[in-house]
Order: C-alpha cells, then structure tokens, then sequence
C-alpha cells in the first residue's frame, strides 16, 4: 500500500443522519476523522459534497447515491420511526422497500461495502413477558411499525451471502434532542412547565432504557467489529418501570 493510499479517509455514507441518533452518530464519525456523507429527504436544502438528497422510496435515486459515493461503510437510520405515525403504508414504503432499494443499488452499481449496517428495532418482539430477551427470542410485532421493521429484516437476512450486513435491534434509549413524542421528554417537558397531570400510555409495563450517546457508540464499535450476516440487540439489560 502507498502512503496515498494510507492517508485515504474512510468514507461512510449514513441516511437519517439529522435524525435523532444520526446528530450523534456523526458527530462520533467526524471525531474519528471519518468522512461522513449524510443523505437528507428534504428537497428545499442544497445539495454539498457531503450532504445529498435521497427519496429512500426512489431506486433510481438510491443507485445514484451509492455510484456517486461508492462509500466504505454505509449506517441505515432512514426510517419512519414514530409508532404512531398516521399512515400505516408509510411503514412499509419507507422502512422495507427503502431498505431493499439501498441494498438492490449497491448491487446495481457493483459496490460492495466492508459493512452496511442497518437498524432495526426491538419492537419486533411485541410483548414479552420475559425478564430477558435475546436474539433467538420469537418476532411477534404488535404495530405496523413492529411489523415493518421485522418484514424488513426478513428481507435483509436474504441479502447476508451478497453484503456484509449487520442488524442492529436498540431498545428503548433517549437523550438531548429526541422529539417530544416520545415518552422520556414528553414527561421532561411537562416536568419543565410544571403541569399538573400528565397522559400516558401502559404504564404497567418496564422497558430497558439507554443513552442515545452509547447506542452510537455501539454502532460505531459494530462498524469496526467482524460481525456479519447475524442480528444485534442493543440495549443496557436493565429494565425501568
């Protein structure tokens, strides 16, 4: 190898990556001397170098992102991922034929990546009982998000003996910047205006609970590891109710 060579930076191509884990995810990249290009769904923000536009739904959009990049790592966050979204089609368009048309484009253009990683969700387990779940545990999605996300993974595991996949599952995990929709700031920003009650879903229930900033740091450690072609949870192991 050539010093020039050597001197290469890695590129990683992350979709989502203004989502809540992506902010984080990248800041982690960037500080590793990564180059990291960030696909936005939005059309009205100009494109640069590092920040290109991709309709996760689009093959022909999908295949032009990946020959433009022909990048070394690629972190697959893009997903509709809030459970109560209002149409349920979005789902499956977004979370399982996105995903495929991101694998199918790295096909087309002839690239293969040292790892794609893609996340999944632990909502694929639907209800558990258990005190403990494990990757051998049983999928049995209760939402249409659950559900999209384990029909995507179905899909995926298809793909193992052509790219070197990863699939993460993270449990529940929270942090600065995750939108107030969901369960832990929505109680910090009742907590902030001092309200006096407060509505909620099941409460009888305990979920394991993590840092936004260790599920990137577990990330970006599987984008390093030898692990391939198997599913990954992530999560703390301690459950809060």
């Amino acid at each position: 190898m050539s010093s020039a060579d050597a001197k290469q930076p890695i590129r990683t191509l992350v979709t989502g990556a203004s989502g809540f884990t992506g902010r984080y995810l990248v800041a982690n990249l960037l500080g590793r001397g990564h180059t990291v290009i960030e696909t936005m769904a939005g059309r009205n923000e100009p494109e640069t170098p590092t920040r290109l536009r991709l309709d996760i739904t689009s093959p022909d959009a999908c295949r032009r992102v990946i020959e433009t990049v022909r990048p070394d790592y690629i972190v697959h966050l893009a997903a509709i991922s809030f459970v109560g979204h209002n149409d349920p089609l979005d789902f499956y368009r977004v979370n399982v034929i996105g995903t495929l048309n991101l694998l199918e484009a790295c096909a087309a253009a002839g690239h293969t990546p040292r790892k794609l990683l893609i996340a999944s969700s632990a909502n694929v387990y639907g209800n558990v009982t258990s005190d403990a779940i494990d990757e051998t545990f049983p999928v049995t999605p209760v939402n249409h998000y659950a559900a999209s996300k384990a029909a995507m993974e179905t899909m995926v595991r298809t793909w193992f003996d052509r790219l070197p996949i990863l699939i993460v599952r993270p449990f529940n995990y929270t942090g600065r910047g995750q939108a107030s929709n969901f369960l832990v700031p929505k109680i910090v920003e009742h907590f902030a205006r001092r309200e006096p009650a407060i509505e909620l879903g099941n409460i009888d229930v305990a979920r394991d609970f993590s840092d936004v900033r260790y599920v990137a740091s577990a990330y970006e450690a599987l984008l390093d590891s030898e692990a391939a072609a198997e599913t990954v949870n992530v999560c703390t192991g301690t459950p809060y109710t």
